[in-house]
């Protein structure tokens, strides 16, 4: 069965944007940006929500030719990568994405039971869709050193609690690691 693997950068009081959707906080420095080039290298598939993959697709694939090296590289895999892009509002998407506008849990319950690689979910709306069924394997914090006192939560409220088990951290300068896996 391929793991789940949710990450994202947060604030110290848990938001992935501010208030405003702004997540200019989170820019990570050469030696974090190097470390999510690495772990992306090992996603077999992304699954993204439609505001994180207009993000995404926004920038990526227009990375200048002279942008940072590390920049390119994150470019190339993400263009590349297997994505699978949940919305209900989007007719069309591109750079190796597939677009699914029906059920969501259904449709990653699937592609979790089709092998035995990493998927990564992208997406605080789509990652909230899922964790309530289970689906969620591990949890990826990138505790960044600011509190914003309000905005979008890594974690939606839930009606039962899920055990983790701590199973890394590492710090970086711009963040703190904590890698979890459901217990």
């Amino acid at each position: 069965m391929r793991t789940l693997i949710y990450g994202f950068t947060v604030s110290a009081d848990g938001y992935i944007n501010d208030r405003d959707g702004n997540i200019d906080w989170t820019d990570p420095d050469d030696e974090l940006h190097g470390f999510h080039n690495d772990r992306f290298r090992d996603v077999e598939i992304s699954l993204h929500g439609r505001r994180l993959y207009e993000l995404m697709a926004d920038y990526w694939p227009h990375v200048a030719d002279d942008a940072p090296p590390i920049e390119r590289d994150f470019a190339g895999l993400w263009v590349n990568k297997p994505k699978y892009v949940f919305s209900r509002t989007l007719t069309e998407v591109g750079w190796n994405s597939t677009l699914v506008s029906s059920n969501a849990v259904e449709t990653v319950r699937r592609l979790k039971s089709e092998g035995d690689g990493i998927l990564e979910v992208g997406g605080a709306n789509l990652a909230a869709t899922l964790i309530p069924h289970d689906l969620i394997d591990e949890y990826q914090l990138y505790v960044s050193p600011v509190i914003l006192g309000g905005g979008t939560p890594f974690l939606p409220q839930l009606e039962k609690r899920i055990p983790l088990r701590l199973v890394e951290t590492r710090q970086f300068t711009t963040a703190q690691l904590l890698r979890y896996v459901t217990a």
